[in-house]
């Protein structure tokens, strides 16, 4: 058999049982398929999980529901375009996302955009003021902070710890979420004082923290301010036929005899008007109160009228499943097409894994230890916009060099088939490439 003969076999079998020679025919048909794509220098972007242009127009009804002066008046016979009201929002806004949080409507809070900014609030709330009424302020108790990032996770929470010299401590994801064991021993100390949640269809791993996962986080040992920030931005965005379940966070804390442990926060920005939505939160009792007499320091109030067009368009529960299931019937063909392109370049090559998800924004795609930052630098080379290899995790440091976020919302459909095959590419290249390296072939 020539070498050529090798390498044309080599697609679908693992890459690391070659002998030599036909490894280095694989790698030199892979660089020139990969210098075919660079020619072609055709810009994708796999960076950030945008909704399309045809995913915003689902909500353009919100430009025409509320047109005229009498739709401005809410239920309660306040005026939305002047000052008034609860600081937690419309009682008909509360009332239709409440559902979706898992909590009553007078648990529940509706703001401006976005849940990031919530988010962060209420972090910087507990470090100045402490995490409950009358506790002590975060920073006045240790040095250092500590907060678990469950990883690979979403880059902006990790950004805010950063900011405020937070230290992070990373915890790995089992696919029903983080390693409890790990997440036990680690809260026990008093100065760890919260956790990021991305609860279910978790970015970017797509999966959904199991009932047991939810059970143990609300009953453990913990600093009696230790607080979940539960970003359960994927609520509703469901993939397929079959949904995955959460457990109410809030019921289980209750429960477990910690009812103040999880701020629950929320958002329309994937489900309307990605910068023009709502973000939301859902807390207990207490923590409303705590949360809202120190909001009401920083505003006096959210943009009502917003709040009022939601109510308007979305209408009630059963309007938010119709709405997301016509945003599913978008996004679908393109994760199919991610899917499909991977079983067919990577799939046996024993060089990189990824995810199937049901749910959420993201695929999560592993590649050979060390190889990450390779496979994304292949790929900018290539015109394909990643986010940079390591964001994933605390510091922007993956110790493995190994995990990758692809985000195939915003492009059309035959866009990301393409982005696939290309990025694909970028990982055999660069698989083929350590793999020589590792028995000394640098060349």
């Amino acid at each position: 058999m020539t070498q050529s003969d090798a390498a044309a076999k080599a697609d679908g079998c693992e890459l690391a049982g070659l002998p030599t020679e036909a490894l280095r025919a694989f790698r030199d048909r892979e660089r020139a398929r990969y210098e075919a794509i660079k020619v072609r220098a055709t810009p994708f972007n796999l960076a950030r999980g945008k909704p399309a242009t045809e995913q915003v127009a689902l909500a353009d009804g919100l430009l025409t529901a509320v047109t005229t002066p009498e739709q401005c008046w809410a239920e309660d016979g306040n005026d939305c375009r002047n000052y008034y009201g609860s600081p937690q929002g419309l009682i008909e806004a509360r009332r239709l996302f409440a559902p979706m949080l898992g909590a009553p409507p007078e648990q529940v809070l509706v703001a401006n955009n976005s849940s990031l900014a919530l988010m962060h609030d209420a972090l910087v709330y507990a470090l100045l003021t402490g995490a409950r009424d009358g506790a002590v302020p975060w920073r006045d108790q240790h040095r250092p902070i500590r907060f678990l990032c469950p990883s690979p996770g979403y880059d902006r929470h990790f950004q805010i710890c950063e900011q405020y010299a937070i230290e992070m401590i990373p915890v790995r994801l089992t696919g029903a979420g983080p390693d409890m064991d790990e997440v036990e021993r680690l809260a026990a100390d008093p100065a760890v004082k919260g956790m990021w949640c991305v609860p279910k269809y978790s970015n970017p791993t797509a999966e959904t923290y199991s009932p047991e996962t939810v059970a143990r986080l609300a009953r453990m040992t913990a600093a009696d301010d230790f607080r979940l920030f539960w970003d359960n931005a994927y609520a509703v965005h469901h993939l397929s036929d079959t949904p995955d379940r959460l457990d109410n966070v809030l019921e289980a804390c209750a429960a477990g005899g910690n009812p103040d442990r999880a701020l629950v926060f929320g958002s329309t920005s994937k489900i309307t008007f990605a910068q023009a939505g709502l973000g939301l939160l859902a807390a207990s009792a207490a923590n409303m109160r705590w949360f809202v007499s120190r909001q009401s320091t920083r505003t006096i109030g959210a943009d009502k009228l917003n709040q009022m067009r939601h109510v308007r368009f979305l209408r009630d529960e059963a309007g938010i499943a119709a709405h997301m299931d016509r945003q599913r019937r978008l996004l679908e063909p393109k994760f199919a097409a991610v899917q499909e392109v991977f079983k067919t370049r990577l799939g046996g090559t024993g060089v990189a894994v990824w995810t199937q998800p049901r749910g959420g924004y993201f695929v999560s795609l592993d590649v050979l230890d060390a190889c990450a930052q390779r496979v994304v630098a292949l790929a900018k080379a290539a015109g394909i916009e990643m986010v940079p290899a390591g964001r994933t995790f605390p510091y922007g440091r993956d110790p493995r060099d190994r995990n990758i976020r692809i985000a195939p919302s915003f492009p059309p459909a035959e866009e990301v088939r393409a982005a696939a095959e290309a990025l694909a590419t970028c990982v055999l290249v660069a698989a083929a490439e350590r793999l020589l390296a590792d028995r000394g072939i640098n060349a």
